[in-house]
């Protein structure tokens, strides 16, 4: 069984500077983002794939100043973003987005990087090391871990085991496995064995702690 926790009382333990992954896609777990946002922990390092819009998910936090620096994909659904990285306010780290989703998987498999020829010769190349194999170059990408994962899920039992719909599939297991400490906030929470173990995409083996969806922040 994994504890069921209210979001203030589990977000008041984040400390300012903490790494965070947050998955989803356009999306965010909005009941552990509102918590963050009211909590106003600083200086956060964010990992997602993208900063979702002005005042939805990650956008809260990029606009409430919470941030220090986003590692993602992509920021073009956010004016906030990009403004404020105009004004060296924020850094951005922009990584092609099956790069990022395999950094993140290296990190929770325990990897030291991989070779991937994906933004060879162009700006993404900057800084990094080059590693010729068979007479062609790839570059050597590190992986990802954070203190802190924030995931959403469709449907959670009881002992932590997460089925997530559609998109919300891509980025909530790799993530789960990449952090210290894992948050799930889930729209529904169920009894164990209500889950048939073949539509389990996040094992509840990589959950500490469960949080109840509010209906308000049900998109």
């Amino acid at each position: 069984m994994k504890p069921i926790v209210e979001a203030k009382d589990i977000i008041s333990k984040i400390p300012n500077g903490a790494t965070i992954m947050v998955g989803g896609f356009l999306n965010a777990p909005e009941t552990l983002i509102d918590a963050l946002v009211q909590h106003n922990v600083k200086d956060l390092t964010i990992i997602s794939n993208d900063t979702c819009y002005e005042n939805q998910g990650i956008g809260k936090l990029i606009h409430n100043r919470q941030v220090k620096k986003v590692i993602t994909s992509h920021i073009g659904t956010n004016p906030e973003t990009q403004r404020l990285l105009a004004a060296k306010e924020i850094e951005v780290e922009i990584v092609p987005q099956g790069t990022l989703a395999e950094r993140v998987r290296a990190g929770g498999s325990g990897l030291g990087g991989f070779l991937t020829p994906t933004g060879v010769g162009t700006v993404v190349e900057e800084g990094k090391e080059v590693i010729t194999v068979n007479g062609k170059r790839f570059l050597l990408e590190l992986p990802l871990r954070a203190d802190i994962a924030l995931l959403q899920a469709s449907i959670a039992d009881k002992a932590g085991n997460l089925f997530h719909k559609k998109s919300t599939k891509n980025w909530n297991p790799l993530m789960a496995m990449a952090a210290d400490l894992v948050i799930a906030e889930a729209e529904e929470i169920v009894e164990i064995g209500e889950i048939e173990p073949d539509v389990v995409h996040t094992p509840g083996v990589f959950v500490k702690y469960l949080v109840q969806k509010e209906r308000s922040a049900v998109l």
